[in-house]
């Protein structure tokens, strides 16, 4: 990342686990008295903190283990960047109403770039002297669990493909971001809400997820190791693959085209258009055996996600646009005598109402990343 400060709050995430509390107050240290109130007062907003973080003990999966395939298997809508901006913009309103994903074509991300950057990336998890990699959540492997066994999966933001020395994945990462950058902004001019990132690096960072997966004897996806919150995700098809994707009216099974970008919608999308759009939870995960008339026998598999997601001290909240009066709501109307008195009538302006409280984006990514896939949509708590 670009910014110090916001490399601290992502990588410098502070454990609720290790919150002490003070010492009650003791009838005899009455000078102590406002001091400990002070710390007892101090103890109850970590406690409150605490408790907000902690995940849903229930799952609807487990990392490593396979999930029932979804009956039919759906192309993404079709959305070109190089349409006049009136289609695009209608377009990117119809799929992110009726599905939270799209593929999308005539973008900028070169088929050359995305091949070289698998092979770089492939050889991560070929690497047995097992580089420096970040070990600060959410960044570096998560192989820490006994029960992932079919695949691991490596999180790295800009600045540490660099200096790692990965020169395809950071400039594969530089790419996609920009990318998503454009599609946020279109998006908030399709949906009607003012984009709050825009070019400010302390807004925003972007994530790439690298998962490698193992194929197994039957056409079922793995699930999902991590879940992080985002804005939209970007996925390069580089070549014919499905993928399973938790969408908001379940499980489906898509099947993008080639060179291709698919994106996918996330819950920060969500809150922001007040619901107007619906999301995909996590990242899409290829189904193993899915390659379309494909004849390789490899058995390993290695996916690239790009997350274009928020800094840490952010808030979420519903971008709420104000409903203008139409064209005559304010009419100034003269009297029938002709003599000139005006009689002015106002028309309200009528402000949408938000369907989500605001939260921090830091306390809600911890409790969604360390929840997996729970069987309760998280946004649900945060619900008006």
């Amino acid at each position: 990342m670009a910014s110090s400060t916001q490399e601290h709050h992502l990588h410098h995430l502070p454990t609720p686990y290790g919150t002490t509390t003070a010492p009650p107050p003791t009838p005899s240290a009455h000078s102590n008295h406002n001091h400990n109130l002070l710390s007892t007062s101090e103890a109850a907003d970590s406690l409150s903190r605490l408790l907000h973080r902690i995940p849903p003990t229930l799952s609807l999966s487990f990392p490593g283990r396979r999930q029932s395939p979804p009956s039919t298997t759906v192309s993404p809508p079709l959305i070109s960047l190089s349409d006049a901006k009136s289609i695009l913009h209608s377009n990117l309103l119809s799929a992110a109403k009726q599905h939270g994903f799209f593929q999308l074509t005539q973008h900028s991300i070169s088929s050359h770039l995305a091949q070289s950057t698998e092979s770089e990336a492939a050889s991560i998890f070929n690497d047995e002297k097992q580089l420096c990699f970040p070990k600060n959540w959410p960044l570096g492997f998560d192989n820490d669990d006994d029960d992932v066994v079919c695949g691991r999966s490596l999180c790295l933001d800009e600045s540490s493909s660099m200096e790692l020395g990965f020169s395809s994945i950071h400039e594969f990462t530089s790419q996609m971001e920009k990318l998503g950058l454009e599609l946020i902004e279109e998006l908030a001019c399709a949906v009607g809400f003012e984009n709050p990132v825009g070019e400010d690096r302390t807004r925003f960072c972007s994530l790439m997820w690298i998962s490698e997966s193992e194929s197994g004897s039957s056409n079922m996806p793995l699930s999902p190791d991590r879940v992080y919150p985002y804005v939209v995700g970007l996925n390069y098809q580089i070549r014919c693959r499905k993928y399973s994707m938790l969408a908001d009216s379940g499980w489906i099974s898509v099947a993008p085209q080639v060179d291709s970008v698919m994106v996918t919608l996330g819950d920060i999308a969500q809150v922001w258009s007040n619901g107007k759009v619906k999301k995909v939870r996590g990242r899409p995960v290829p189904i193993t055996n899915g390659e379309i008339n494909s004849s390789s026998n490899n058995s390993h598999y290695v996916s690239m996600t790009l997350l274009v997601t928020l800094a840490h001290e952010n808030t979420v909240s519903p971008l709420l646009p104000i409903k203008l009066p139409s064209l005559g709501a304010v009419l100034n109307k003269e009297d029938d005598d002709g003599l000139g008195d005006n009689d002015s009538t106002t028309i309200a302006v009528e402000e949408e109402s938000p369907m989500f409280n605001s939260f921090s984006f830091e306390d809600y990514a911890w409790r969604v990343y360390h929840a997996r896939l729970n069987i309760k949509d998280p946004l649900v708590r945060y619900r008006v």
